[in-house]
């Protein structure tokens, strides 16, 4: 059916981030996605691997040293944000720590406001966060506009060099791909990773002597605990759904919580079960709408993989 319905191209997701992988429809979405592929696979990916291993393992000795209770959700957000930035923008944290702050910054106001009441309003001593919102995003695609031009190195070498629609292609991917929601989703999933284990030291430890295990316990973390709510969806010709009739022109809505919960689809749904996995559901994984699915799917999904992983 994603033939059938489309991305609503008027959404806030299109204002803010413009033409990209995740906003765009039909030809336009598929050659995209081809171009950018590349990006997260083979050589790229290995390369990625490398640096996530090196940030992750600085950043849990940190954590394990500094002797005081942590926040998982906190540490883990700070984390993703260390990764995303030096991954995709060539900004590392211990290298440029002003630059690094800044975007930081900027990123979740960009973010919040994205999420606030679309008004766009400044009066004396206050402005909306849509506003505030729209001000990050400039300062960022300045940022980012710079690092197209100047820097040749890394991911965002790559991402310029590639044949994309135009001249602004680049920069509204990468303002995309550092956009605060990847570190929030990824210190979601890690959050309830971590709860998921804490009181089970057999399944804890199996994880970390299992690979395939792992995986297992991985995708049952994203099955009951999706990071993002679900999508929305425009019927591009009347439809049937399930039984119902959409118009053209109307909205659909999906909820990633009740998908992954499905009866019908998972035996005992709100059960923490990794041998689902190797059982029942073997190679069902595409149940699963934790980061979109099919040609809508998220093209960073094998990175994020990785991520999780390490």
């Amino acid at each position: 059916k994603s033939n059938l319905f489309l991305k609503d191209p008027t959404d806030l997701m299109t204002n803010m981030y413009g033409d990209t992988v995740v906003t765009t429809n039909g030809e336009e979405a598929c050659l995209l996605r081809l171009s950018l592929t590349s990006l997260f696979t083979g050589s790229c990916l290995e390369s990625s691997s490398d640096y996530i291993t090196s940030v992750c393992e600085r950043c849990l000795k940190d954590l394990s040293l500094s002797g005081q209770p942590e926040c998982v959700y906190s540490a883990c957000k700070r984390l993703g944000t260390e990764l995303v930035l030096g991954l995709f923008l060539n900004v590392r944290a211990e290298e440029q720590p002003e630059l690094f702050q800044e975007i930081t910054q900027l990123c979740t106001q960009h973010w919040h406001g994205l999420i606030s009441a679309p008004v766009n309003v400044k009066v004396p001593l206050w402005s909306s966060g849509f506003s505030t919102a729209l001000d990050a995003r400039d300062k960022l695609m300045d940022i980012i506009k710079d690092k197209l031009e100047n820097d040749k190195q890394g991911f965002v070498g790559s991402l310029g060099s590639l044949p994309l629609p135009d001249s602004s292609s680049a920069s509204q991917h990468l303002l995309l791909f550092i956009s605060a929601l990847i570190p929030k989703a990824l210190a979601s999933l890690l959050t309830s990773f971590t709860l998921a284990l804490s009181g089970n030291k057999q399944t804890r430890r199996r994880a970390m002597e299992d690979p395939d295990y792992l995986h297992r316990v991985l995708l049952e973390v994203q099955r009951l605990w999706p990071p993002f709510i679900g999508g929305r969806r425009i019927a591009a010709q009347d439809s049937t759904l399930a039984g119902f009739h959409v118009p053209k022109g109307y909205g659909v809505i999906y909820i990633s919580h009740s998908v992954h919960r499905d009866p019908e689809v998972f035996q005992q749904p709100d059960s923490f079960l990794p041998e689902r996995w190797s059982g029942t559901n073997t190679v069902q994984e595409n149940f699963l709408c934790s980061f979109g699915s099919g040609p809508r799917g998220c093209i960073g999904a094998k990175l994020t993989d990785v991520f999780l992983k390490v």
